[in-house]
């Protein structure tokens, strides 16, 4: 499975590294990581179809996840691509924001990494792929 996690925070990739480092070992997770909304959005130019799974942090300098979400919504119809949101703050209208622009779920931080590997798994098994 390919997922790419978009966050402006670069220790994000070393923890997520860390975390799966049995999965990436076992060739079961790929990960690409993007330090911005607009890095993302070029990566998913080119590579789109190889994407099943995109994590995407709201709050960052510049686009936001939010519009992150909008973009890849108006852009990836079929199949539309699984998209779940992160952010440190776990309020509601943020919540509401993003299930309204189409967000499959909203994760907050700190993460819960057992409860992320479950919900990737259930991702995995349901078949869920992005294309252009």
């Amino acid at each position: 499975m390919k997922i790419l996690v978009v966050d402006d925070e670069a220790d994000v990739e070393s923890l997520f590294r860390q975390r799966f480092r049995k999965e990436i070992k076992n060739h079961e997770i790929e990960f690409h990581f993007e330090l911005s909304a607009e890095g993302a959005v070029a990566y998913l130019e080119r590579t789109s179809s190889e994407v099943v799974l995109i994590l995407s942090d709201i709050n960052m300098p510049g686009m936001s996840g939010l519009n992150l979400l909008s973009y890849i919504r108006d852009t990836y119809k079929s199949p539309s691509p699984i998209v779940m949101m992160i952010t440190a703050y776990g309020d509601q209208e943020k919540y509401d924001q993003a299930i309204k622009l189409g967000a499959n779920d909203f994760l907050t931080k700190p993460l819960d990494f057992h409860s992320l590997k479950e919900k990737l798994k259930k991702t995995e098994n349901d078949g869920q792929n992005i294309g252009s």
